[in-house]
């Protein structure tokens, strides 16, 4: 618009570069004759964001951000928090074609958001991931887990919780195999008695309880505490 009307001049355009370079977003007040005012305004991002993205990369995971907001501003948002990949700006359906992309090269796909435009993104997303606190109720329809208080730090505790239990959980399925087949077939032999094999199958459901009780003292960040 300001290109249209002729107001801009190479003071302005070395204002708005500085501004953008900077991570803000700028906004022009003007009449049919001049440029009146320029309002900068910077985002800011969430508590915690660099600590999670830091987590999140140590645990084997590319870091990709996804925004409107223009290239410029993107990259200085994306430097704040350590993130090395930044798209923008980027449609509501721009940030569904991103996902996808990214499926299809990196297989699956968490995606992290709290606003309206990005619940096509979320729905599509192997896990759609909202800010519950600030987030959108079309956001957190569209997730699959909603982060109640906004802490990017639940992040990388639930992906380690996952693991470990992931982990927890195959460990007791082979155990408890081991041991009914083991019994099984030495009752077959007539070595031990079937009460000896129903003991065994009661001590082997016991440990598996146990084992399984040991996801309780996962430590987590200071978020969770």
């Amino acid at each position: 618009l300001v290109q249209e009307r002729g107001l801009g001049d190479a003071a302005l355009e070395r204002t708005l570069e500085e501004h953008q370079r900077q991570g803000r977003t700028v906004t022009l007040l003007l009449d049919d004759r001049q440029v009146l005012a320029v309002f900068a305004v910077a985002d800011t991002i969430r508590p915690n964001a660099r600590e999670a993205v830091t987590d999140l990369r140590e645990l084997g995971l590319k870091v990709v951000m996804l925004t409107g907001d223009n290239a410029a501003t993107a990259k200085a948002i994306a430097a704040e928090a350590g993130i090395e990949d930044a798209r923008g700006p980027l449609l509501p359906e721009d940030k569904l074609t991103a996902v996808e992309e990214l499926q299809r090269a990196h297989g699956a796909v968490a995606m992290v958001g709290d606003g309206i435009n990005d619940a096509p993104a979320l729905a599509k997303a192997d896990i759609g991931v909202a800010m519950g606190g600030a987030g959108t109720d079309t956001a957190m329809e569209a997730a699959d887990v909603v982060v109640m208080n906004d802490d990017l730090r639940r992040l990388p505790d639930t992906i380690r919780l996952s693991r470990r239990t992931h982990a927890v959980l195959w460990q007791n399925i082979s155990f408890a195999l081991v041991v009914k087949g083991l019994f099984f077939v030495l009752t077959l032999a007539g070595i031990t008695t079937m009460w000896m094999a129903v003991f065994a199958d009661m001590g082997a459901s016991l440990l598996v309880v146990g084992n399984g009780l040991r996801l309780l003292k996962v430590s987590f960040s200071r978020s969770a505490q």
